[in-house]
């Protein structure tokens, strides 16, 4: 791997690391405070929210700015953030904000990556990130569980500035204060990342052309043989598993009678077998046979569907790993060439814009789904099954869209896979 990459895993290693706290630490201060759990459930869809109201715009950003600079400042805006829920805004509304930061962020750490790398290389370093920020997650939520838990909490609490009274009373406030200093290392690692070679694109000062070439660059991908399906693959596995995050927190309170820091322990081992699986993939797989995963995603889908028959922990956690590492097997080669067809089409900033866009929509779009099936009274288990059935119905679409691609649109998709053979591209 390039010089380089090695800061950018850094950096996103401690961002990531924050955000998963960060979600386990606002799920408990909304239950500590007493609000209703729909209110829990929500945070998944806000954090989503500017992801899809901004995707026109930070895309762009993207592509004319430094990458590492626009990182910079995308951490900055989640330590606002967390100063915000700190001081009084409604988590809800905080969070909304540090998915803010969390929108800007994404296209410039995946758009550097197609900068830096040539396509050849590409399955590997998303394996590697993708393992990386998965790590990410497990250590997140387990050290958020831990933040808000008997042990390290009262540690937290006893901690004072001298002369200086900051206000934090409650486990979840003290959590989200020691967060911030993790969010300034990641920023202080986005300083390090290099400049590529990569020519920077002059940012229009029109917002409304700024939406139109968003719009086209979506319908590009939308309509590319092979971007459309790994597009619609990556869309629905993030469309889920952002929201399993927090069913997984639900599903171990009901079937498990588990509070907050052993549940997180839980979304933790669904996060081990991911990683598992993205680094078992960027080792085994190649970038032109990444339509073979697809039946992988049917697989999950039915998985999910038997956590409802699960009551024990030890059954639990083998169970658990194996669906993750299913995920984490389906995402990389399909990620890695959706990145290399949407850099080909448009540029690596406005074609990871758009997959977020899509991806982030469907999660915002599921959890509402979500959030209203709760606030209804549906139980976790109802939701898990609805969900499951969901992924492996239409991941099966998916993949006959794939196979009559290939058949109707044949000498398309052969000249396809032969630029992704290549480190070349058009």
């Amino acid at each position: 791997m390039k010089k380089g990459f090695h800061t950018i895993m850094s950096a996103q290693f401690f961002s990531s690391l924050a955000d998963n706290a960060l979600f386990v630490a606002a799920v408990e201060l909304l239950r500590t405070s007493g609000s209703p759990e729909w209110q829990r459930a929500a945070l998944v869809p806000m954090f989503a929210l500017f992801y899809v109201i901004l995707a026109p715009f930070v895309g762009a950003f993207a592509d004319a700015v430094p990458k590492g600079r626009v990182m910079f400042f995308s951490n900055t805006i989640k330590v606002v953030g967390c100063l915000m829920m700190l001081f009084g805004t409604h988590p809800l509304a905080a969070y909304a904000i540090v998915g803010l930061g969390a929108a800007a962020y994404s296209p410039a750490k995946y758009g550097i990556l197609t900068e830096l790398l040539p396509p050849s290389q590409l399955v590997k370093a998303n394996g590697w990130i993708e393992g990386l920020t998965i790590s990410s997650i497990i250590l997140g939520v387990l050290l958020g569980g831990q933040l808000v838990g008997p042990h390290i909490a009262p540690h937290l609490l006893a901690f004072d500035f001298p002369l200086l009274d900051l206000g934090v009373d409650t486990p979840p406030e003290a959590a989200i204060s020691s967060l911030v200093f993790l969010y300034i290392i990641a920023a202080v690692f986005n300083l390090y990342i290099p400049r590529t070679d990569a020519p920077l694109q002059p940012l229009s000062s029109d917002p409304m052309a700024l939406i139109r070439d968003f719009s086209e660059c979506n319908s590009r991908l939308w309509n590319d043989r092979l971007g459309q399906i790994s597009l619609a693959t990556t869309t629905l596995f993030w469309g889920v598993s952002g929201n399993l995050r927090y069913i997984v927190l639900a599903w171990a309170a009901a079937a498990l009678g588990y509070g907050t820091t052993q549940a997180s322990s839980l979304v933790g081992v669904v996060a081990v077998g991911t990683a598992v699986g993205a680094v078992a993939a960027s080792m085994l797989m190649r970038l032109e046979h990444a339509t073979r995963v697809m039946p992988l995603g049917v697989a999950m889908g039915l998985l999910v569907v038997l956590m409802n028959f699960i009551d024990n922990v030890w059954l639990a956690a083998p169970f658990l790993i194996v669906l993750g590492g299913l995920g984490g097997f389906l995402v990389v080669p399909m990620n890695a060439l959706l990145q290399h067809r949407g850099h080909n089409l448009m540029g690596a900033g406005r074609s990871i814009a758009v997959q977020n866009f899509n991806e982030q929509a469907c999660i915002l779009a599921l959890g509402a789904f979500y959030t209203g099936m709760t606030r209804g009274g549906l139980s976790a288990f109802g939701a898990i099954t609805i969900f499951g059935l969901l992924v492996a119905g239409t991941m099966e679409l998916i993949r006959r869209w794939h196979r009559r691609n290939a058949v109707e649109h044949r000498d398309e998709v052969d000249r396809l896979m032969a630029i992704a053979r290549s480190d070349g591209g058009h």
